[in-house]
């Protein structure tokens, strides 16, 4: 089989044992539809990273969309927690009824800043998966789970009061797993004739494929998309994730990585993939290009309308691009002046329309920049589903 074999254990169940990459016989990149969506997802990306090079700071809101694929990708794995519910707990908003996964959301934020930071002094390798592995898993669910070290038992995908007889999927035993990433590890560090995105593709399925971890491997292998197109200068600024796309199309997905392993099928994998980032990156070159119309017109805004009290405003705008719920406390630490300054720009900030506040209380009141909150809030462009608009509910959903 071109992308390996199922081969029967003594225990009576089958498990995939991987080819090593790339595939025998080759990618087909002369098919044409696979060509068409490669030079269509080069140029997708292309105007992301354009988009991105034009934001005076893009580092105010990268924080964001990590965030945002945070949220998404851990969803994927049955994560209750939303979007609202982690700027809040960053913010130390009380709440009765904050979900008990919120943390996951938190470790997963920790873990791109982990790997984007490491990639300075460290190239992706197996080392590195194992670090962010750790930082995602520890001291969550799935925490005893052996955080940053690969598997020393069988694993499988599937219900889990069945047992493996009836499991969906069984990666490859111990001893062929190590042997599948150290093929792997080679692989990633070699570049062939390959295009970046196919590179990318087959080492996303591949990962799954060997599922190294007993828990976290589809997250670690999302983030790992991400991660090699920063490595390889793709983007310059980690703005494109994939999970919001394999979200919206699990079933596919799952099936997709399925049929490379039963039919070997890596060019159907290859074009759903890239019909993913296409659609994100058209998404996400909106989102920057509306944050930057956004921050300018409330820069205006605020200019006009604050007078002596302008710069403070500009500051506390540029906060919020970073941390879109604020109470008046993180202001104050912010601008390092009094409680009472800091609350009556709040307030003024509020009457302005940039803020609203959410919690109704008297006391430890929180403040959403809800016109920048929607815009993640809202479906990917080839969505029919229409937007949300800066006038609905500042309510955090």
């Amino acid at each position: 089989m071109r992308s390996g074999q199922f081969v029967k254990q003594t225990e009576g169940y089958e498990a995939f044992i991987p080819s090593p990459l790339p595939p025998h016989p080759p990618i087909d990149l002369l098919d044409p539809e696979l060509n068409r969506l490669l030079s269509d997802a080069d140029r997708a990306l292309g105007r992301l990273d354009g988009a991105a090079s034009i934001v005076p700071n893009p580092d105010l809101f990268v924080t964001m969309f990590i965030r945002h694929e945070a949220v998404l990708s851990s969803q994927i794995e049955g994560t209750q927690s939303t979007l609202g519910d982690l700027l809040e707990h960053e913010a130390g908003v009380k709440k009765e009824s904050h979900p008990y996964d919120v943390n996951e959301l938190v470790n997963y934020v920790a873990a791109m800043n982990h790997g984007l930071d490491r990639l300075g002094d460290l190239p992706l390798s197996l080392r590195l998966l194992r670090e962010i592995h750790h930082v995602l898993m520890s001291g969550v669910r799935g925490g005893e789970k052996l955080p940053g070290e690969f598997r020393r038992d069988q694993n499988y995908i599937g219900a889990k009061d069945e047992g493996i007889g009836h499991a969906i999927f069984v990666p490859p035993p111990v001893p062929q797993m190590l042997v599948a990433l150290d093929q792997f590890e080679k692989f990633m560090h070699q570049r062939h004739d390959l295009p970046v995105l196919i590179h990318c593709g087959l080492l996303h399925a591949q990962f799954e494929t060997i599922h190294p971890f007993l828990d976290g491997n589809g997250r670690v292998g999302r983030l790992l998309i991400t991660l090699m197109l920063c490595e390889q200068h793709i983007l310059q600024k980690p703005l494109l994730y994939l999970s919001y796309y394999l979200k919206a199309n699990r079933t596919e997905y799952y099936d997709r990585l399925m049929r490379i392993r039963t039919q070997g099928d890596w060019e159907g994998w290859l074009k759903f993939f890239l019909r993913g980032m296409i659609e994100v990156s058209k998404e996400a070159t909106q989102r920057a290009r509306d944050i930057v119309a956004m921050r300018e017109a409330h820069r205006e805004r605020i200019s006009d309308h604050l007078g002596h009290k302008t710069r403070n405003g500009l500051l506390l705008l540029e906060l919020l691009f970073h941390r879109p719920l604020v109470t008046v406390s993180m202001v104050e630490a912010h601008l390092a002046c009094s409680y009472n300054t800091a609350n009556k720009l709040v307030i003024e900030l509020e009457a302005l329309g940039l803020l609203n506040e959410i919690t109704g209380a008297k006391r430890n009141r929180a403040y959403l920049y809800n016109t920048y909150y929607q815009i993640f809030q809202r479906p990917l462009v080839d969505d029919p589903a229409p937007r949300p608009t800066p006038s609905e509910s500042p309510a955090l959903q």
